[in-house]
């Protein structure tokens, strides 16, 4: 293939390419539906002229939404939505082989990050994409004269959802969002099923320890820590969960597992995950407790749900002893061990999630970049959920490309589900 050498960029190494074709293509054989609207973007042109600034995790599934994209018609730039997630071999495809211009470095220290989120808008987007809603704080932040210029976005993430609701909240979102993140056949399987499954293989990959009979707590019972619990709970592990959700420490108690506090966990864990999106929910008063030996993690997408200042404080020195591996020597004599700088474990460590399963998010992403590219004049500066009839298609579709099969409503069964005559006879 042509290798594209005139696309502006910022990879590591565009040699990669090769490799990163390889990883894309692999990726596209898991990604049916997003196929199937390739397919159908590539004919109806919906995006044609449009320009689409996106900051999301450069992964190939990410690349397999990119050229979905760029075959309905829009103008792409790409950069990272986190320093550590990044596949250097996909980015340097994505540039040299499909011609969109790529702005991420696996790595990447913050002032480069930041100056590829301002890379991505330098292009003037009218369609925001984002994973955490960093682009859309710095472009209403620093590049308000561009605001004009946006229809509407979307968001992939449970943490940019919560940062753009407060923008909309404040009074300070400029232009409407869809929240990608909202939708079943997204947060139920990407969150559920995705990040279970990959966080634990990124502890796995970074320790190399066994499951099996330890303690492992998990922070947080949302989508993610169901999944996550579940699926630590079926290798072997004991779990316990965290939460401040009255509601959602029910359930996990129901669902069988242990709940308390995080400070009455803590001396007990032998690993603590935490899948919240909020702040310091690992703290000093936790980080004092911890057991010799504790490793502690986070699969929620900003790194500030460790308080990675505590650890410097109490630590007299640091160590790596494997990658993504940072062993804090404490000033009481223990040990303890925080993953991938307190970044998204499942990305940084690991691949993040299968593509069957992000098959489904990036579904999501095109069709509601076709929605709002189409209805935008009609929509307010708030945040919107997945229109319901998106989220079916999505659910259609897959189990379509699944060779499953449902079954459909007569029309005596339509019209009993309409009316209110029928009763106890």
């Amino acid at each position: 293939m042509t290798t594209m050498t005139s696309i502006e960029s910022d990879v590591a190494d565009l040699s990669l390419a090769d490799e990163g074709d390889r990883l894309i293509e692999w990726a596209a054989l898991e990604m049916p539906v997003l196929r199937l609207i390739r397919e159908r973007f590539e004919a109806e042109q919906p995006l044609a002229g449009l320009r689409v600034g996106a900051c999301l995790h450069v992964t190939s599934e990410t690349a397999n939404l990119m050229i979905a994209l760029k075959a309905g018609g829009a103008d792409i730039r790409l950069c990272a939505s986190n320093p550590l997630s990044t596949n250097d071999a996909v980015a340097a495809a994505l540039v040299a082989r499909h011609g969109i211009p790529t702005f991420a470095v696996k790595g990447e220290e913050s002032a480069r990050y930041f100056s590829h989120i301002t890379a991505v808008l330098d292009g003037h987007p009218n369609l925001t994409m984002d994973d955490g809603a960093d682009l859309v704080a710095e472009l209403h932040r620093n590049r308000a004269e561009l605001l004009e210029e946006v229809h509407a976005g979307t968001e992939e993430t449970t943490t940019g959802v919560i940062r753009l609701r407060a923008m909309a909240a404040a009074g300070a979102l400029r232009f409407p969002i869809v929240a990608v993140n909202e939708a079943l056949t997204k947060h139920m399987f990407d969150n559920r099923y995705g990040t279970g499954q990959s966080t634990l293989d990124g502890l796995i990959r970074a320790t190399n320890i066994l499951l099996a009979g330890r303690t492992l707590v998990v922070c947080g019972y949302g989508w993610c820590g169901r999944g996550l619990a579940s699926r630590a709970d079926g290798l072997g592990a004991n779990v316990i969960v965290t939460e401040v959700d009255p509601t959602r420490a029910l359930e996990a108690a129901m669902d069988g597992f242990r709940v308390m506090r995080l400070e009455n966990a803590a001396p007990m864990a032998d690993v603590v995950i935490t899948v919240t999106g909020d702040i310091n929910v690992v703290d000093r008063v936790h980080i004092e407790k911890f057991k010799d030996g504790a490793i502690i993690a986070n699969s929620g997408h900003f790194n500030d749900e460790i308080n990675l200042a505590a650890f410097d404080a109490l630590a007299t020195g640091v160590t790596k002893p494997r990658p993504f591996v940072d062993s804090y020597a404490m000033n009481d004599g223990r040990t303890l061990h925080v993953l991938a700088e307190g970044r998204l474990l499942n990305l940084s460590a690991a691949e993040g999630h299968p593509a069957a399963v992000m098959d489904m998010s990036f579904a999501n992403q095109a069709l509601c970049a076709e929605h709002v590219a189409r209805h935008h004049g009609d929509l307010e500066p708030r945040v919107y959920d997945v229109p319901v009839e998106i989220d079916r298609d999505v659910a259609r579709l897959k189990l379509e490309a699944m060779g499953v099969t449902i079954d459909v409503l007569t029309s005596e069964q339509e019209k009993y589900l309409a009316s209110w005559e029928s009763g106890t006879s």
